[in-house]
């Protein structure tokens, strides 16, 4: 490669490649247009597995390739949509494998308004499409809450405006302060820790509150990680971020929004002048009640008077009763006890069928024939054993090989014990031994009659 891309042409005979041409151009392009802000609507859109994201800016006479890479689309790679008009920032390059021009991006913002928004709007449909906006995550407000913790800053006026909208509602319900930073770096981290303390805390209701400011003051509210503390929040949460306008990320995952911190303390600060009404209704509508109790009880107790009947008249009846059950329970026990002593009497019959005596009668009765039985077939059992003994040592001499040498023969064995069974298992001059059916001899072979004789026939 050339140390000065950009060095002019020998124009009589500097032949480049495709791919010098395209290198040079690229480095000339990223030269000139290191950094550049263009507006225009995106089209195209393709957001591949890879991460990066790749679209045309386009306006109504020219277009021109984008490429935004992994690690700045993360924050915008939700809120990227066809037809947005955005503003982007980069610098001008050339693909250098198909030579196409294009911008290399490293910020995109909405047109008219900042990068802020962009990521508002990406957590936004993020959360959204979780379902953390749902209705059936929100918890509704207690009506008459005692105890009521306040997130927010422990300086400025919401905190003054929520205690007196309190005091001059609702002076009964008790008060605590979670302070917390609002607003900076630190705000973010000290507003997740102090909803999961509230929410530890067993309150009935929590305000999350700040005063107005721009998107960048309330940016905190719109941090991902607060809005899934508030999800977690078991307890019912109120969140009042900013003016009436101002709408965060908190409002939407909080269980009720309110426009202003003074509105959210209205609405859980039940007014004593309310209040005082309803008790006297409630108190009006108890007496009734009691008055029209007392008038049909008046009438169950006339009524009960009348049927009334004198007690010794009651006595009698009972008396008279006692005697019926007595002689009933009387008979009762009377057959209960004829039916038990049957079933004694049924049961001693059994017993006497089966009285131990006359089974050991059997018993050995039975003993003393098997005693008797018993010599008898030791001494059947070992006539036939001594029987079957004695033929089988006859059917063993028969084919022992100590009885065929009783009978005059004898069996030659080799030096390593091996039996002759063939006159070519021997040579002339062997020795062997014969094993006779008393002793053995030390035999030799003159002669086995397989070499034939080949003396001189004058000898």
């Amino acid at each position: 490669m050339l140390k000065d891309p950009f060095q002019r042409l020998n124009l009589d005979r500097d032949i480049l490649s495709v791919s010098q041409l395209n290198n040079r151009a690229r480095l000339l392009l990223e030269d000139v247009f290191a950094q550049v802000w263009v507006e225009g609507e995106i089209s195209n859109l393709a957001k591949p597995a890879s991460g990066h994201i790749y679209f045309s800016l386009k306006d109504s006479k020219a277009q021109v390739r984008c490429a935004l890479f992994r690690q700045n689309a993360s924050r915008v790679r939700e809120a990227l949509r066809d037809g947005l008009a955005v503003k982007v920032r980069g610098k001008v390059s050339l693909f250098e494998g198909r030579g196409d021009y294009q911008l290399i991006l490293d910020s995109v913002e909405p047109a008219g308004d900042g990068a802020l928004r962009l990521a508002f709007e990406a957590l936004k449909e993020k959360l959204d499409a979780e379902g953390l906006f749902s209705s059936a995550h929100k918890v509704a407000l207690p009506e008459h809450p005692q105890r009521i913790g306040i997130i927010s800053s422990p300086t400025g006026a919401v905190i003054r405006d929520i205690i007196s909208v309190f005091r001059r509602r609702a002076p009964q319900v008790a008060l605590t302060l979670i302070p917390t930073a609002v607003q900076g770096r630190e705000a973010t981290g000290q507003i997740v820790r102090a909803l999961q303390l509230a929410d530890r805390q067993g309150f009935d209701a929590l305000i999350l509150a700040r005063g107005g400011g721009s998107l960048e003051d309330l940016w905190c509210f719109n941090e991902e990680s607060v809005a899934r503390a508030i999800d977690a929040c078991l307890t019912p949460i109120v969140s009042a971020v900013g003016h009436e306008t101002d709408v965060s990320i908190s409002d939407f995952v909080a269980d009720v929004r309110a426009p202003t911190p003074s509105a959210a303390a209205e609405l859980l600060a039940p007014d004593n002048s309310d209040l005082r009404q309803r008790i006297d209704s409630l108190r009006r509508r108890l007496l009734m009640r009691l008055r029209n109790q007392l008038a049909r009880a008046q009438l169950v107790l006339d009524g009960s008077t009348k049927r009334l009947r004198h007690p010794g008249e009651r006595l009698r009846q009972q008396a008279q009763r006692l005697d019926d059950l007595d002689m009933r329970l009387r008979r009762a026990w009377q057959q209960q006890l004829n039916l038990q002593q049957q079933k004694i009497a049924r049961a001693e019959a059994r017993l006497a069928a089966q009285h131990p005596g006359r089974q050991l009668i059997l018993l050995s009765q039975r003993l003393q024939s098997l005693g008797e039985r018993l010599p008898r077939a030791i001494q059947r059992d070992l006539a036939q054993r001594r029987q079957a003994f004695g033929a089988a040592v006859h059917g063993l001499q028969l084919v022992s090989p100590l009885a065929t040498l009783g009978r005059g023969y004898s069996i030659l064995l080799d030096p390593r014990g091996q039996a002759i069974r063939s006159a070519a298992q021997t040579r002339p001059g062997q020795k062997l031994h014969a094993r006779l059916a008393e002793g053995e001899l030390l035999v030799r072979v003159e002669d086995n009659y397989l070499t034939p004789v080949t003396g001189s026939l004058l000898d």
